[in-house]
């Protein structure tokens, strides 16, 4: 069992733009926290990635609920108010699709619409693969599905060999240099919030290394499985991507092409944000997922 620390609970107090209650299950001995707001009939499950956590989507939450939708927004093992790893080995992707998948599931979880970005992408498009019955739209939003097959962009390289330089990552001023809006002190101390220490952190600094980068390391094959189960798919899809972000950009033509009802929606660039677009522009793109939700239900 890997060794697990808990985020102590008064560090979420009072953090600015999120009221939600706190909802916990156990997975496997691991505690995950999520959002639960709203009673809709319908799910909008919001998947988070690296180095956010739930926090991310606290300007759609809002308007998702008014719309008449549940939003889940769980934190990712090592993230959030989720438990964290203390060792870095622990966390690997077999470790992360597993809990995520095990987490759907045990919420029982249908009827999803999933929202995904960056690692959300790649751990919750192969949910998708995994249980496709549970899913009844996508939308996806800065992310990929990387097998090893194509060159990594040189900012994600960049990224990924700054990450494994710092002992002690500053968790805000990352998610602040990853946005085009300046976040203020307070909004950078709310991402800093599930991390009281270094030790904490383990997830957040692996978390680059995990993506699978050549063809042969874990995660790859499943990236791969995902790309021919999405190039399958006959449900509804939205793809929506920022124009300033310099890691995923290229990617949304990629699923624009790869997913068959992909081109049945509008083609939507969420203007003047980066990688963190629902910290720049959460909520333009709340009413954009409303749209395309009630067009096609």
């Amino acid at each position: 069992m890997p060794d697990i620390l808990r985020t102590p609970e008064e560090r979420f107090a009072n953090l600015p733009g999120y009221p939600f209650q706190p909802n916990y299950i156990t997975v496997n001995d691991v505690r995950l926290h999520y959002v639960d707001e709203g009673d809709g009939s319908e799910t909008v499950l919001c998947l988070h990635g690296e180095p956010s956590w739930s926090y991310l989507y606290r300007h759609m939450i809002p308007p998702l609920v008014g719309a008449g939708y549940r939003v889940v927004a769980p934190d990712l093992v090592g993230f959030g108010r989720s438990d964290k790893f203390a060792a870095l080995e622990d966390y690997t992707f077999d470790v992360h699709a597993r809990l995520l998948n095990s987490m759907i599931e045990a919420l029982d979880l249908q009827d999803v619409t999933i929202v995904v970005q960056d690692w959300g992408g790649l751990l919750g498009l192969n949910a998708v693969r995994v249980m496709p019955e549970r899913f009844k739209r996508l939308v996806i939003m800065n992310t990929g599905l990387p097998t090893g097959e194509e060159p990594m962009p040189r900012a994600f390289k960049m990224w990924q060999k700054a990450s494994q330089e710092m002992n002690d990552m500053p968790v805000g001023d990352v998610i602040n240099g990853g946005t085009q809006t300046e976040l203020s002190p307070e909004i950078i101390a709310a991402y800093n919030a599930p991390f009281p220490d270094a030790r904490y952190k383990m997830g957040a600094r692996i978390f680059p290394m995990l993506v699978p980068t050549a063809m042969e390391m874990p995660g790859a094959a499943e990236m791969r499985a995902t790309r021919k189960a999405l190039s399958k798919w006959d449900k509804p899809a939205l793809v929506m991507f920022s124009d300033k972000d310099p890691i995923t950009r290229a990617a949304g033509p990629f699923f624009r092409q790869l997913i068959p009802t992909a081109n049945d929606q509008p083609e939507i660039t969420i203007e003047s944000a980066g990688h963190f677009l629902q910290e720049d522009k959460g909520p333009e793109i709340a009413q954009h997922i409303i749209a395309f939700m009630e067009r096609t239900s």
